[in-house]
């Protein structure tokens, strides 16, 4: 199945102060749930932000805060933002394909990533996008999640499907601006 941006939903899962500095190629990981913030805004895609616990692990980093102006941002105590309740009055509930990223990947995204695709969600999780202190843990959540028909997806390909067509000037644009 293809994403589709009237269908999707950009969630990015605790990417905090005080955990992002521990994140196996964290700066990367932080840079690419910006991008894909700035992209879901530039295409029209929703944008949900979770905070796991923001008085004690800290709040959103501010470069993706920035990236993602607009959005709607929750506070959970579960790991799974989706047990956690905090989901169900956001654009999470209104939309089928939920694109996930962020951190921890084998704890709050690959809880609220397999919760959501058993609520009945198309779900995909953005590789490049979603980290873990251990890339052994974020190698096996990946895993795990593909046995459970979880998509495991590049932040290039929710642009490009996203955008479905080149020649519009949607095309042209995100892909002058965001596209390297």
């Amino acid at each position: 199945m293809l994403m589709n941006r009237s269908s999707s939903v950009l969630l990015i899962i605790d990417v905090q102060e005080r955990l992002a500095p521990s994140i196996h190629e964290g700066p990367q990981v932080v840079a690419n749930c910006a991008w894909l913030a700035q992209v879901a805004a530039r295409v029209g895609v929703p944008v949900v932000v979770t905070e796991h616990f923001p008085e004690k692990i800290g709040c959103t980093l501010e470069t993706v805060k920035a990236a993602a102006a607009g959005a709607e941002f929750v506070t959970k105590e579960c790991f799974s933002a989706a047990a956690d309740g905090c989901l169900e009055p956001t654009a999470v509930n209104g939309r089928r394909q939920v694109i996930v990223c962020g951190t921890e990947a084998h704890v709050c995204v690959q809880q609220t990533a397999l919760d959501l695709r058993w609520a009945g969600k198309e779900v995909f999780v953005v590789a490049d996008a979603a980290g873990s202190r251990d890339p052994a843990n974020r190698d096996l959540a990946f895993a795990r999640m593909r046995h459970h028909g979880i998509e495991i997806v590049s932040r290039e390909m929710v642009a490009f499907e996203w955008l479905q067509r080149g020649g519009t000037e949607l095309f042209r644009e995100v892909n002058r601006d965001f596209i390297r």
